[in-house]
């Protein structure tokens, strides 16, 4: 009879160690609403196939799924998968890329500045 292996944890007792998921499990980018990454890109794409160039943000993919955003910490990742299937959906297309692209990598550079920001607070700022 095989044991199951065991780790430990931070109280010091050990707890059966779970196996990993499959590696073509489908990747959760929502807990809240239990939506994975194909879901999401299968959505953008047929919102795409709609209008193009129509503006898609997290609120508008996820109304399309019928769901609402709850804690709403899946939307950064939501808006890297915006951008990817996008940038696919537009080379596919054989469109310019110059014009998708450069939008796009303003959006990105958006981003960054936006996480570098912190809402105007300085560096050492604390909330307590």
């Amino acid at each position: 009879m095989e044991l199951p292996q065991v780790s430990p944890t931070l109280s010091g007792t050990k707890l059966p160690r779970r196996a990993c998921a499959p590696s073509n499990a489908p990747m959760l980018i929502c807990h809240c609403n239990l939506i994975t990454e194909k879901e999401i890109e299968q959505t953008i794409r047929s919102l795409l196939a709609a209008d193009p160039w129509g503006l898609i943000v997290p609120t508008k993919v996820y109304h399309a799924l019928q769901k609402r955003g709850r804690c709403c910490g899946c939307f950064p990742s939501v808006v890297e998968t915006i951008i990817r299937v996008t940038e696919e959906f537009h080379r596919e297309l054989g469109e310019e890329a110059a014009e998708s692209v450069t939008f796009l990598d303003r959006v990105r550079g958006l981003r960054r500045q936006n996480e570098e920001n912190h809402e105007g607070r300085q560096k050492g700022h604390r909330a307590a």
